[in-house]
């Protein structure tokens, strides 16, 4: 059965033979292996073209920004994860980044496209950025749709990274589009809201991405990655210094039961 438009499966990231492997053109082992960093093979990769010295610092800057950020639910996840399955670290990160949604991790990717929203209402309706954004932030608030990227739980100023990521874009020289949509929707919030919501890092990292020539269907692809490497970290501190069980030890202590039970049943709790 056909489903879709295309019979013959093509690729443009690699191909090889006998001697040679070929990677976006480049031959693997004469222009890349010790030529290009990750962050430049990364960008390479995904859309073909060089990093350009702006690109490069951004997108290194933004993976960094977000690799760790403590105990969240899937590092603790990926840590249970291993405890449990000691002989599969791979199914660990899995488990970890299997949690990367619309919370945690995911905004990012709608950030970008609520800035994108309002980068093409300015530009269509010859509107100035403000303007622009309170109109469509009035209609995520309408469609009852959060403002992904901005607010913390902790950061209630704006969060640390956000500073430190949009200073590195404009030394870096990348575009600054992004970073003036996503400072107008921090201002127009309180009014359309209610609440004075500051960016945070979600919000940052396709503000800078955006300018500095990162795809927008990419971006989610950034804090996974990112993610990855952090991952990795807890997993190794995991086989030196378990604490995955404590984890699974604490969440059953903690948790109360709030359902029936049989008559004489005395909870026991250690």
């Amino acid at each position: 059965m056909k489903i879709g438009k295309e019979t013959v499966p093509k690729t443009a990231i690699c191909t090889s033979n006998q001697d040679t492997i070929v990677v976006r053109g480049l031959d693997l082992c004469q222009d890349a292996i010790g030529q290009l960093s990750f962050t430049d093979y990364f960008y390479l990769l995904l859309t073909g073209r060089q990093a350009t010295p702006a690109t490069r610092a951004v997108l290194d800057a933004t993976l960094v920004a977000i690799a760790e950020h403590g105990l969240v639910p899937s590092v603790q996840a990926a840590r249970m994860t291993y405890a449990a399955a000691p002989e599969a670290v791979q199914g660990a990160v899995a488990a970890g980044l299997l949690g990367c949604g619309s919370v945690i991790l995911g905004a990012a990717q709608q950030a970008g496209e609520l800035f994108d929203a309002i980068d093409r209402r300015a530009r269509e309706q010859g509107e100035d950025l403000d303007r622009a954004a309170h109109a469509v932030v009035s209609e995520y608030r309408a469609a009852k749709r959060a403002i992904p990227g901005y607010g913390h739980p902790l950061h209630k100023a704006r969060d640390p990274r956000v500073a430190a990521l949009f200073k590195t874009s404009s030394e870096a020289g990348a575009g600054q589009r992004y970073v003036e949509i996503a400072e107008a929707v921090e201002r127009v919030i309180p009014d359309v809201v209610g609440k004075d919501l500051r960016l945070n890092v979600s919000a940052a990292i396709p503000a800078v991405l955006l300018g500095a020539d990162f795809p927008l269907k990419a971006l989610r692809g950034v804090p996974i990655l990112a993610r990855s490497a952090g991952l990795i970290a807890h997993l190794f501190e995991e086989m030196n210094q378990s604490i995955g069980f404590a984890l699974s030890y604490q969440a059953s202590r903690d948790v109360e039961y709030q359902g029936e039970v049989p008559a004489g049943f005395e909870e026991q709790r250690s």
